[in-house]
């Protein structure tokens, strides 16, 4: 190839990359700096006039508290749930081990709102399946789940799969061969579990840990279900009730708020890269085998007990939402006199904002896995192609926006979108907003994946294919896609299912007429429409769970790694 043409291939690359890192910079990083920007300045001028008013309220106060709480104790729920799953998953024989992590999974694709909607129809007073089963209590009695403990346990339960699928990719790295030297040298049982396993896994713990702990703590559908009613406020349920407010100041306001939760996550990652970075053991060579430790005797009674929590978190919660949807009235036990199905009817069919919540959830989950493939597949190669310091500090940022919690990033598009520069036109109250807001939040998801793909391929390929005269677009039509393909396709997934179900972000952002899934549940039900927000809710964990296995059916036809539960 001349050398005049290869010159301007990579002009043509770097001008390229240069478009689409701006729009990427935008979308991504632009809304977080116009938050802290309007959160420290009033008039013009740097300002902590505001942010020393909203932190010394004891609102602020307590709701910092409680958000502390209720993540930390979740995340060490989540970490006992998900760490003994992922260590028996991983390195014993255990049978059905993919049924097993399937199962796993689907609480972590199941929208918050619906696991709190779920919970609090399988206990209390007014429990159908209780009243059912003549077992619920008295008429009066509270709701154990309205209060913190409640709120741990659901959280605990919603992020056990983020510890198990983060400490399962760590463990299965490990090579049996390390441990049988070990074993030769004379270490015993528990000597090779905390001189060889653990610290070669405490890395993936950690990283798990701290994207757990994140994760909570901008939790806001399981706080808002059950925290809201027994007057427990967290940081994110906070804000809503603030932005709820009218007057000058209820911006600024929610601004501080969502500066502190996001200070609060961003130190949580710092400690995850520290402690990561100290903890690191690096292994020699690849894992020829990895650990397959024989239960014997005891492989039954511990496939019963995973099953048996399997079953408590899982399919206990979902039979008393089923229940509840079937009876004419909230609180009726169900039998053949009261077994109706006016409120699926209702939901479904006669409720037009139904109709609009799929369409719009469906929109803006498949655009979003869309568009973000369309940006991240060259991005990631023009960046690997032709390194920048102005790549490498987008590389280091990216994961900024989903670190943050939901409610940080949506207050941040609010106030960078609520009015557009030089002009009187607003994207607040429209689907764009939370189109755009749902671009910013899942780069990542999408990003890193074909990312580490994109690092993998061999730089010959391309070379080849411009020897012979193919231009920029050919390049990647022909060789870079299909070869990105699967991870692409494993973070569309990711996408789609995380995106059909969001509530953190589109709570802040829908108004009539851009309602999604999650928000339609979650008025339906402070609205007192409990039987139809149960149909409503069991009707998305079927569709869940229904493009779940449609995935795993498909898994041994697809490409390694295209699915993200697999290993």
């Amino acid at each position: 190839m001349p050398i005049t043409s290869k010159i301007t291939s990579n002009r043509s690359e770097y001008r390229l990359l240069s478009v689409i890192l701006i729009i990427a910079i935008t979308l991504t990083l632009l809304p977080v700096l116009r938050l802290f920007a309007h959160g420290l300045t009033f008039e013009g001028s740097i300002s902590f006039a505001l942010l020393g008013e909203v932190l010394s309220r004891s609102s602020t106060q307590n709701a910092l508290l409680h958000s502390l709480i209720t993540a930390g104790l979740g995340t060490v729920l989540a970490a006992l749930i998900g760490g003994a799953f992922a260590f028996l998953v991983a390195l014993t024989d255990l049978r059905a081990k993919a049924s097993l992590v399937f199962c796993l999974m689907i609480p972590m694709m199941i929208p918050p709102q619906i696991t709190a909607l779920s919970w609090t129809q399988l206990m209390g007073p007014s429990s159908v399946l209780l009243k059912t089963i003549g077992v619920a209590p008295k008429l009066g009695s509270p709701q154990p789940l309205y209060s913190a403990g409640g709120i741990i346990l659901l959280l605990g339960i919603q992020h056990t799969s983020i510890i198990f699928l983060t400490l399962r990719a760590g463990l299965r790295a490990i090579p049996q061969e390390a441990v049988e030297a070990a074993r030769i040298s004379g270490a015993k049982g528990r000597q090779i579990w905390w001189k060889i396993v653990m610290p070669l896994c405490l890395p993936s713990l950690s990283a798990g840990v701290a994207i757990t702990f994140v994760t909570a703590l901008g939790n806001f559908g399981i706080p808002a279900m059950l925290g809201i009613p027994a007057g427990y406020s967290t940081l994110p349920t906070l804000i809503y009730q603030r932005l709820s407010g009218i007057g000058p100041s209820v911006l600024g306001e929610v601004a501080v708020l969502a500066i502190l939760i996001g200070c609060v996550a961003v130190v949580g990652i710092l400690f995850q890269r520290f402690f990561q970075h100290r903890s690191k053991v690096h292994l020699v060579g690849t894992n020829s085998r990895s650990l397959a430790i024989p239960l014997g005797r005891f492989r039954l009674p511990v496939e019963i007990a995973l099953w048996s929590v399997v079953f408590c978190i899982l399919v206990l919660p979902l039979i008393g939402l089923l229940a509840t949807s079937l009876v004419p009235a909230f609180g009726l036990p169900l039998n053949f006199q009261t077994l109706t199905f006016d409120g699926w009817f209702e939901a479904l069919f006669r409720q037009p904002v139904t109709a609009r919540a799929f369409s719009n959830s469906f929109f803006l989950a498949g655009g979003s896995a869309l568009i973000l493939i369309a940006i991240c597949l060259p991005l990631a190669w023009l960046m690997e192609r032709n390194p920048s310091r102005m790549g490498r500090l987008f590389d280091s940022l990216v994961d900024l926006p989903y670190a943050l919690p939901g409610v940080v990033l949506a207050i941040a598009m609010i106030l960078l979108l609520i009015n557009l520069p030089f002009t009187d036109f607003s994207l607040y109250g429209t689907i764009w907003i939370i189109l755009l807001a749902y671009l910013a939040r899942f780069f990542a998801i999408m990003f890193r994946p074909v990312q580490a793909s994109i690092k993998q391929l061999d730089p010959a390929m391309n070379e080849a294919a411009q020897s012979v005269g193919a231009s920029l677009l050919q390049r990647l039509r022909h060789v870079i896609v299909p070869l990105s393909a699967p991870s692409a396709a494993a973070g569309a997934i990711l996408v789609f299912l995380t995106g059909f179900n969001e509530l953190t972000v589109s709570a802040l952002l829908w108004s009539s007429g851009t309602e999604t899934l999650g928000v339609v549940i979650f008025n339906l039900d402070d609205s007192g429409e409990t039987v139809m927000a149960s149909a409503l809710a069991m009707t998305i964990v079927l569709v869940v769970i229904g493009l779940m296995g449609v995935v795993q059916l498909s898994s041994s036809r697809l490409p390694k790694g295209v699915v993200p539960w697999h290993s």
